[in-house]
């Protein structure tokens, strides 16, 4: 799928990305990208004695998967020029190994700038898991690209 160009994003246009499952190996893999090896992430004995009762995803590990599912669905493909900023950003549940999460995006905002050729979009996300919880949620915003003429 081709990028949409920022006319034909619309306000309250939803979009729902496909599930993945966070794996041991995904939160092992960020602990050394980011160098947070943080016990209650990486330590399963450790993790037993805490509120949670096992070791939980790194939140921005669920961000950052949040941004790969939702660059999956096509949208932003070859349109985006910039990642602009995060609002509002919450880490409501954790996430735990096995959890499948997807995302539910929906556009709040729109505005043209001619001089860059394009404008801004404001999405809302969710990142729900397979119980249909919300873990994190936030607004997004993003550059993009205006239809060629």
């Amino acid at each position: 799928m081709a990028g949409l160009y920022f006319e034909e994003f619309n306000v309250g246009q939803k979009i729902v990305t496909v599930g993945r499952t966070v794996a041991e190996s995904d939160i092992m893999t960020f602990a050394g990208l980011s160098g947070d090896y943080n016990q209650i992430h990486t330590d399963a004995e450790f993790s037993k004695s805490t509120p949670f009762g096992q070791r939980i995803a790194h939140g921005l590990l669920g961000l950052s998967i949040a941004s790969g599912l939702a660059m999956r669905t096509g949208i932003l493909e070859g349109t985006v020029m910039a990642f602009r900023e995060i609002n509002d950003w919450k880490f409501v549940k954790p996430v735990f190994i096995g959890d499948s999460l997807h995302v539910e995006l929906t556009v709040t905002e729109t505005k043209a700038l001619a001089r860059i050729g394009g404008g801004s979009v404001t999405i809302a996300l969710e990142v729900k898991n397979q119980h249909d919880d919300i873990c994190q949620r936030g607004t997004w915003g993003v550059l993009v690209m205006s239809k060629p003429k």
